[in-house]
């Protein structure tokens, strides 16, 4: 709770008790018939009221001040929330780009090497009995993973690998 908050609820809340004992003092002088302490009891009750009615405005500004700041903390936490997304999105982005890239560079490398000993042959006139249809099912078969440390690895036969985002 804002300080200015506290100090207008108990400020407001005390003058409220201390205005009931000149009012007491009022009523009482009111049955004897005493105009000049009926007087004198009436302007510390308007005192009491005036100084109560100020602090309520205090607390009602401190009120502000708090919604205000709670606005603003809410929105800096939805904007540090936002960011941190934005982080976690990039960073997975990265990482499925740095699998695409280990998978296009296996089948590259082992495309490239199954096509540059085709284009050898294509370029001596050697046809080796060998079509095209069979070459890119030796490509699709021969598949290597290359890992982080850059040391190639085979998967076994009959796995399915997949990815999952």
């Amino acid at each position: 709770m804002h300080t200015k908050t506290m100090e207008g609820l108990t400020g407001a809340s005390m003058n409220m008790k201390l205005l009931n004992t000149p009012f007491r003092v009022y009523k009482d002088a009111e049955r004897r018939g005493d105009t000049a302490v009926m007087e004198r009891a009436m302007g510390y009750v308007c005192e009491f009221a005036d100084k109560a009615e100020n602090y309520q405005k205090k607390a009602e500004e401190g009120m502000k001040e708090e919604r205000e700041e709670a606005r603003e903390k809410a929105k800096t936490e939805q904007e540090n929330a936002i960011q941190k997304r934005k982080e976690e999105r990039e960073e997975q982005e990265k990482r499925i780009a740095e699998s695409r890239n280990e998978d296009s560079v296996c089948s590259n490398e082992s495309g490239k090497a199954t096509l540059d000993g085709k284009t050898d042959s294509v370029q001596t006139g050697a046809d080796d009995g060998i079509s095209a249809e069979e070459t890119a099912d030796a490509i699709k078969i021969e598949r290597v993973i290359y890992t982080k440390t850059g040391e190639a690895s085979k998967p076994e036969s009959g796995t399915i690998l997949s990815v999952s985002i």
